[in-house]
């Protein structure tokens, strides 16, 4: 494990740990799941959010408006702030990179690519212009500086939003070790803090761990490719059913020994 590694987040004194997965900005499936995952929140309970909050064809600013209201909601006593933990995503390891952009070698050529990962949506809802992106890095930096320097401001401009953005965690972990939540995957022949992007883009060992991964009795996944939904192994979970695409949003409750012991999908 990484302790006292900021870029993980360790679940203290947890008897139970809820994870939900990709989201893709689909505003109406979160606010149902959140709905249903209030009644059935426990004293004890964690929750942890695998990533992909952005991207998709929803609504970015509604999605983060309300994983701040669901999150001000779930601080009853008996709660702490680091109870609830939201993992670092794909599209937001984009959006992270965006924002310094105008750095890159050849920065019309990673955005891009990255519009072809899913990125325009975070960058319209912003009041981004993918065209006059690229207008800018042919002026050069400082252009392409204040043309993320806009883009940064008008995230700013949204409470809450820069604070959930700016503090995402690369993985999160009960303390013991029993429970590890990922974005995307991790790559078995590397320890923890080597897993570099695995933790965003996955690699192909996650679906054949048939062994635990660093001592985990389970290890929980909110984004695969295939969006095959609510599939668990002996020693892993996938939670992707497609949110965001027309699919289902799915939240699933871990005890400890890695048992699932509850699930919402809809």
């Amino acid at each position: 494990m990484a302790d006292n590694d900021e870029r993980f987040a360790v679940l203290t004194q947890s008897e139970r740990v809820w994870a939900i997965g990709a989201i893709h900005a689909d505003v109406e499936r979160l606010k149902a799941v959140h709905d249903e995952l209030e009644t059935r929140f426990e004293l004890g309970d964690r929750l942890v959010y695998l990533g992909n909050y952005l991207g998709g064809s929803g609504n970015v600013i509604d999605t983060l408006d309300e994983l701040t209201a669901f999150r001000r909601r779930l601080l009853v006593p008996g709660m702490e702030a680091s109870d609830i933990v939201y993992l670092r995503g794909s599209q937001e390891e984009m959006w992270h990179k965006l924002l310094q952009i105008q750095f890159a070698t050849g920065p019309g050529e990673v955005l891009t690519w990255m519009l072809d990962q899913g990125i325009g949506a975070t960058l319209s809802a912003y009041g981004g212009d993918p065209e006059v992106g690229h207008m800018r890095f042919r002026e050069g930096v400082v252009a392409a500086t204040r043309w993320t320097g806009d883009l940064r401001t008008a995230m700013q401009a949204h409470p809450g939003h820069a604070e959930v953005l700016n503090d995402l965690k690369r993985a999160a972990y009960t303390e013991r070790g029993e429970l590890l939540f990922v974005h995307a995957g991790v790559d078995p022949s590397r320890p923890l803090t080597e897993q570099g992007d695995t933790f965003w883009w996955g690699s192909g060992y996650f679906a054949d761990m048939d062994q635990p991964f660093a001592g985990f009795q389970r290890v929980v996944r909110g984004f695969d490719r295939q969006q095959r939904g609510a599939t668990m192994t002996s020693h892993s979970a996938s939670l992707d059913g497609g949110c965001g695409f027309g699919g289902s949003l799915i939240a699933a409750c871990f005890t400890l020994d890695g048992a699932n012991c509850d699930r919402i999908e809809v």
